[in-house]
Order: structure tokens, then C-alpha cells, then sequence
């Protein structure tokens, strides 16, 4: 009945991971809360690399879902006039260009350009003060402020938005000017309950591009941000797993990927024919209630 127990908690923990880290509303902001009422049977160590490590099957949903617009390989032939012209070149550069010109799609090379340029700041700015924010500012203070402050952002930035008209709604028209303004706003996100969704759509929109591209471009950014985040922590951790902590790390990625692509398709459905104000509504309700409740539980301590 125990190990019944224990594997819930762990189904809980993926299906919140999953259904909250491509909405706007901060899946480690959720995820905080949900250690807090949810206690697994495992070391302080390991809690700390699990719900990190748990974005891998999120990260597994996008790849799986816009799987077309990111594998930037292909195959086909060669155009005669492209062929006669590569012949004059020499042997070493004749060899790299018949390698671009046949098996490399030049599009999404340019795409994955762009996320590499949105990621610099992240890289820059945060990843050295990594292990100090996450000693001074994972608690329950900084996640409700955090909640409440971006949900009202959602709410005013949308209503400043039903002026403007958006000046960038695909891929292809993204410049690398923009992707870094949206890189930018990614390093917000490194306070916990921020959201880097949240933040990143909130930057696209302000860039101008539509709420579908914000989205899109904030699940592709998210690929290498957060599996360098699981690649730093399990570097951390090492290898060492028992078999106990091995089925949790398993169970956890496989219910936040499934759970991952069904939120996927909820939010690219929903953006379609509706803003993020709802997101901003729940963000401050929430936030609210969470200072509420760990105000009440350290008055009655």
C-alpha cells in the first residue's frame, strides 16, 4: 500500500510539472508548492536534482510535437546548375557545400541560430549566479510576489496589446533582433515563480510578435535552457541512482511528457481565440493564497 502511495505522489508531481511548464503560471513555482504538501521518500539530494530533472519529458513533448519545424536535416538531390557550380570550387569547400546544399535544410539552421542567440543572456547573466538564487530566493515569500506581480503584468500588457497589431507572426519573419529581446526576458525567469514561459511570451508580445509565435518560440528556447539545467544538476547529483530513485526519475519524465503535449495542445488551441488574462487572474489568486496559507501556518507555529 506504501509503494501504491508513493507512486501517486509521484504521477501528482509529473502531472503538474507537465500541465504547468508551458502555461504561464511557473512550473517550479507549482512545483515548490507541491513538495511542500507532497513528501516523497527520498533524500533532500535527490528532491532537489527530481524537480529539475523532471522538464526532461517536457522538453521530450516539444521535440516530439514540432518535431518537423526543428530537425534542420534532410535529404534530397542536388540541381544540376548548383552541381556544375559546386565543380569549380576546391576539393575542401566543394566537400562542406554538396553537404549544406544536400542534406541541411538552411531554414531551420537559421531558426536554431536564433534560439542560440535568445539563450546568450540566460547563459551570461544567470547561469554563473545559479546556486545563489537558488539559495536565496526558493521560498514561499518570493514565489507569491512573483505570481502576483507577472499575473498583473499579463493583465495590463494584454490590455495594452488590443491596440497594437502584431508586426511578427512567423518563424521565418523572427529576427535575431527579436529572439534576443525575447532571450532577455528569459532571464527573469530565473526568480522562481516567474515563469519562462511567462516571461518570454510577455517579451515576444512587447516585441511584437503574436501570442502563436511568442508561444512557439518559447518551447523552442526552452529545449537547450532547460536541458542544460537537468545536464548542470545531474552533474551535481552523478550517477549514482538506487533503483527506488531510478523508477521515480522515470515515472515522473513519463507522466510530465504525456501531460506536456496534451497542455501543449491546449494552449496553442486556446491563444487562437483568446488572450492571457485568465493566466494573470489565476496567477494573483493564487499568489495570494499562497502567501495566506504560509502566513497563517508560521502565525500558528
Amino acid at each position: 500500500m506504501s509503494n501504491f502511495i508513493e507512486f501517486l505522489k509521484i504521477v501528482v508531481f509529473g502531472l503538474v510539472e507537465g500541465f504547468t511548464e508551458w502555461l504561464p503560471i511557473s512550473s517550479t513555482g507549482h512545483m515548490i508548492l507541491v513538495d511542500e504538501f507532497i513528501k516523497l521518500n527520498v533524500s533532500e539530494a535527490f528532491m532537489e536534482f527530481f524537480l529539475v530533472v523532471i522538464q526532461l519529458g517536457a522538453i521530450l513533448a516539444v521535440v516530439v510535437l514540432y518535431w518537423s519545424k526543428l530537425w534542420p536535416f534532410y535529404i534530397r538531390p542536388i540541381p544540376k546548375r548548383t552541381r556544375i557550380a559546386l565543380r569549380k570550387q576546391p576539393a575542401v569547400s566543394r566537400a562542406i557545400l554538396t553537404f549544406v546544399e544536400k542534406y541541411c535544410d538552411k531554414e531551420k539552421w537559421i531558426l536554431w541560430f536564433k534560439i542560440l542567440v535568445a539563450c546568450l543572456p540566460t547563459i551570461i547573466i544567470a547561469l554563473p549566479f545559479n546556486d545563489i538564487i537558488e539559495k536565496k530566493f526558493y521560498n514561499y515569500v518570493v514565489v507569491a510576489i512573483a505570481l502576483i506581480v507577472y499575473g498583473v503584468l499579463f493583465i495590463v500588457i494584454e490590455n495594452y496589446n488590443k491596440r497594437r497589431r502584431p508586426t511578427c507572426t512567423r518563424l521565418d519573419d523572427l529576427s535575431f533582433k527579436t529572439a534576443l529581446i525575447i532571450g532577455c526576458f528569459q532571464v527573469l525567469s530565473v526568480i522562481p515563480g516567474t515563469s519562462r514561459s511567462g516571461s518570454t511570451i510577455i517579451g515576444g508580445i512587447l516585441a511584437g510578435t503574436s501570442r502563436t509565435l511568442a508561444a512557439e518560440f518559447t518551447f523552442f528556447l526552452a529545449i537547450p535552457v532547460m536541458f542544460g539545467a537537468s545536464l548542470l544538476k545531474l552533474v551535481k547529483f552523478g550517477f549514482a541512482f538506487t533503483s527506488t530513485e531510478l523508477i521515480i526519475l522515470i515515472v515522473g519524465v513519463v507522466v510530465s511528457f504525456v501531460v506536456s503535449i496534451l497542455a501543449i495542445k491546449f494552449l496553442m488551441g486556446y491563444i487562437k481565440k483568446h488572450d492571457f488574462k485568465v493566466f494573470g487572474w489565476y496567477r494573483i489568486i493564487l499568489g495570494i493564497l499562497v502567501l495566506g496559507y504560509f502566513i497563517g501556518k508560521t502565525l500558528l507555529a
